[in-house]
């Protein structure tokens, strides 16, 4: 059964989730200025984001800034974080794909995390008049992130199409294939060199169909070439 529809992750997919990262710090700079006059704030967090840290990134930069905090600052500084406007494009090859999909091709995205911050994320790339079906999972609840059946059920609901007729690009292998493989999906890993998810390793169960370093190699990829409007060779000349 040939594919038909194309659905894509959004974060280190599309667009590079450490880009997001540096948007949020700089708006959190601002805050920390505004209400301190202490500078900062971006230096100190995104070295810690850098070399690996995922927790407490607030609290351990806010300590080595001498600023004294509780609980209800932390979350105000989460919050702000969150619904900030980030600042944060397409990668090129990204857009080269939405741009060279045949007009017949149905398109899709699923992605987890904060409805507000996706949402966000979503209008910062202006990339609604381009998707067909836009799920963002936390809409359904926090028990209905990947890897539930819940969207990518509603994603073929949405594009009306069956599920051995998709196919789901993504970067994390712990999450983003596993419950698509179940159910017939075709599966592609994206492997940015820089993404947040990058280098990790799982059992073969949970491991995609194929895997790319650049989302124009879809095209050279036989199972899915007439989805495509350009060739594979005009495609790393351009």
């Amino acid at each position: 059964m040939p594919i038909k529809a194309i659905v894509f992750d959004m974060d280190d997919t599309l667009y590079y989730e450490s880009d997001y990262v540096r948007s949020g710090m700089q708006e959190l700079e601002k805050w920390i200025i505004e209400n301190y006059n202490i500078g900062g704030f971006y230096e100190v967090a995104m070295t810690f984001f850098e070399t690996g840290e995922k927790k407490y990134i607030f609290n351990k930069t806010l300590d080595l800034l001498k600023i004294p905090y509780n609980e209800k600052l932390i979350q105000s500084m989460i919050n702000l974080y969150r619904s900030h406007k980030p600042s944060i494009q397409l990668l090129k090859d990204s857009k080269w794909v939405l741009d060279n999909l045949d007009e017949n091709v149905k398109i899709g995205l699923i992605s987890d995390g904060y409805f507000g911050a996706q949402t966000n994320k979503v209008h910062s790339l202006g990339i609604e008049e381009k998707f067909h079906s836009i799920i963002l999972t936390d809409q359904f609840g926090r028990n209905h992130w990947k890897p539930s059946h819940k969207p990518y059920e509603q994603t073929c609901l949405n594009l009306q199409v069956s599920h051995h007729e998709c196919v789901y690009i993504g970067d994390n292998v712990s999450k983003d294939f596993i419950t698509a493989k179940k159910l017939g999906w075709k599966t592609v890993h994206i492997e940015r060199e820089i993404g947040i998810y990058a280098n990790i390793t799982e059992k073969q169960e949970f491991m995609a169909h194929y895997q790319i370093n650049n989302l124009k190699e879809l095209s050279a990829i036989r199972e899915f070439q007439h989805l495509f409007i350009t060739q594979y060779e005009e495609a790393f000349n351009s």
